[in-house]
């Protein structure tokens, strides 16, 4: 993670670390949100959230599929199960939102062996 995005994480989500992964993830708006009526189920969507936030994360999870090893294992399982791209990257940003959120909450450095 770069210098804007821990930037950006710091300055515009002060809840970092002090809510839980759902609540977080709801937050920056990468939580699925049903579209149920009466007896109809509908499609389940991520939306709304911190703009900012997302946006960043976005870039950073696209480098992170590359280099990271937690993130690219996902991502590569993801698409292996016949996931298209853009929500297998959704699903990564989720999973680096919440490993972020745990190191903030526990005050730790990213260490894979501890996180996988």
């Amino acid at each position: 993670m770069g210098r804007v995005t821990a930037a950006t994480l710091l300055a515009e989500l002060p809840e970092l670390g002090k809510l839980d992964r759902k609540k977080i993830a709801a937050l920056v708006g990468l939580a699925p949100m049903n579209a149920d009526s009466g007896k109809k189920r509908g499609y389940r969507k991520t939306k709304g959230g911190r703009l900012e936030v997302r946006n960043v994360l976005y870039m950073s999870t696209l480098v992170a599929t590359r280099y990271n090893p937690l993130i690219l294992a996902q991502y590569q399982q993801l698409l292996k199960r016949g996931k298209v791209k853009k929500v297998a990257l959704t699903a990564c940003m989720r999973k680096f939102l919440t490993i972020l959120n745990a190191m903030m909450r526990d005050q730790v450095p990213f260490r894979q062996t501890v996180l996988a």
